[in-house]
């Protein structure tokens, strides 16, 4: 791999990473905020309509540190993988579009009219601004995981004899199978994230002893879309993800698992290093039979190994792939029995007092953003060495006429620009957390006594 190729996808990996740490968030918020304003109209609960005002806040931050770090992604298509840009313009191009042109401003538009036309809406008036938000930003996520999945299960396309891709069938091209199932996944996963988030904040409250009301109807609302986000996350968007995966890019699956020789009964490696030179899993901590179940039903069968395939259909980084599969697997599971565990202490009613764990809800918020993370690093590294699997390698989709000096230049200036974005992140957040969610004296959902904004 030549140093400027490298250097794009570096460039690439690095805004893209930075940039998904914020839209997971607000997929997370839209839907846990009309869930709020839901309860607070239905139970007539101010303390949710506080609620639901404070996490509108927090959207707001994270909506536009999205838009700020995803606009250069967009340009990164034409300089840095012009190729790419050229050769599939004419599919990619209409995702990509629809994301601006629909979901981008039905998002931003009602986002204005829910954080500042409360006064002047009714109640369902307000609600409707809300769900109408989350309609967008969950549209715009399901406009880019078409594109995404498209380039790792291209379907409903033509090559035109010069060369270039144009779409065939513009419902094939929405209705990706792939897309169907990684969007169900991936936006659980962002639910996650806003369950996590809210919960530790929520938990934050309680151990702080701060706006008990409000951190109860966090924690209460966290919680439980939590569980069934978490348990979602695995079956069956996960389940259904992996058996997709191993039926359309086997080797990809292979690597993922450090499956290197074909093997009936094939096991899940449940921690281990992949030992690439003597093709090995070194100090393998595996279940026999599990992967064969899995992926086929039964555990007698046969699931093929890297050896299967060329060397040059490999990814590109299989210690990377494996570790980054494994993070997100292990996460995934952890927070299973996390939220599982505060689901039934919150039915219990002993939640709100158990500090043994309000503590592992109020620090585990940075685990989901690692998980999805993780998981996208799994889905991109994993179709190397291809940018439109079996179509176009990534060596074909670069920028020519960009110099390795320029990309590392604009690389740099990038992460300094984003270290200075994210101290006035950090700091807004901060703020806003600071401040909580109680503008005026609320009445406690549990006790009925006015609780204190300090």
């Amino acid at each position: 791999m030549s140093d400027t190729l490298l250097l794009h996808r570096l460039h690439f990996a690095f805004t893209i990473t930075y940039h998904y740490l914020f839209p997971q968030l607000t997929m997370g918020l839209a839907l846990l905020i009309v869930v709020l304003k839901t309860v607070a109209i239905l139970q007539d609960n101010p303390v949710y309509d506080d609620a639901a005002r404070f996490w509108a806040r927090i959207f707001g931050v994270n909506f536009i540190m999205g838009v700020v770090t995803g606009i250069p992604m967009e340009f990164q298509f034409g300089t840095n993988w012009a190729q790419f840009a050229h050769r599939t313009g004419g599919v990619i191009g209409q995702p990509l579009a629809m994301e601006g042109v629909f979901s981008f401003f039905l998002e931003s538009a009602f986002l204005g009219l829910f954080l500042y036309g409360e006064k002047r809406l009714s109640r369902w008036g307000h609600w409707t601004a809300a769900f109408l938000v989350f309609l967008g930003s969950w549209l715009s996520g399901f406009f880019i995981i078409v594109t995404d999945a498209w380039m790792q299960h291209p379907v409903g396309y033509r090559v035109l004899p010069n060369g270039l891709y144009e779409v065939t069938s513009f419902w094939k091209l929405l209705l990706n199978p792939w897309a169907l199932i990684k969007y169900a996944h991936n936006m659980s996963g962002a639910v996650i994230t806003g369950c996590f988030v809210m919960a530790s904040v929520g938990a934050f409250y309680l151990l702080e002893n701060k706006f008990s009301a409000h951190a109860r109807a966090f924690v209460r609302v966290a919680v439980t879309v939590g569980v069934l986000a978490c348990l979602f996350q695995i079956f069956p968007s996960g389940d259904l993800h992996g058996k997709y995966m191993a039926h359309h890019q086997p080797v990809t699956t292979a690597a993922m698992e450090g499956l290197f020789n074909s093997q009936k009964g094939a096991p899940v490696v449940l921690m281990g290093q992949p030992n690439v030179e003597q093709q090995q899993i070194d100090n393998p901590l595996a279940v026999n039979k599990v992967l064969s179940f899995f992926i086929y039903g039964t555990t007698s069968a046969e699931v093929e190994g890297l050896n299967s395939f060329p060397q040059d259909q490999w990814p590109t980084n299989i210690p990377l792939l494996f570790f980054s599969y494994h993070i997100m697997a292990g996460l995934g599971t952890y927070f299973v029995v996390l939220m599982a565990l505060a689901a039934l202490w919150l039915w219990r009613g002993k939640l709100f007092t158990s500090q043994w764990l309000l503590w592992p809800l109020m620090l585990s918020f940075p685990l989901p953003y690692i998980a999805n993370i993780a998981g996208w690093m799994t889905a991109e590294v994993g179709r190397q060495p291809w940018l439109v699997y079996g179509l176009l390698r990534t060596a074909q989709g670069d920028s020519q006429l960009v110099s390795s000096a320029n990309t590392l230049f604009t690389l740099l200036g990038f992460m300094g620009l984003y270290a200075v974005l994210s101290m006035l992140f950090v700091f807004l957040i901060y703020a806003e957390i600071a401040h909580g969610p109680q503008r005026a004296p609320a009445k406690d959902v549990q006790s009925g006594l006015p609780v204190s904004a300090a």
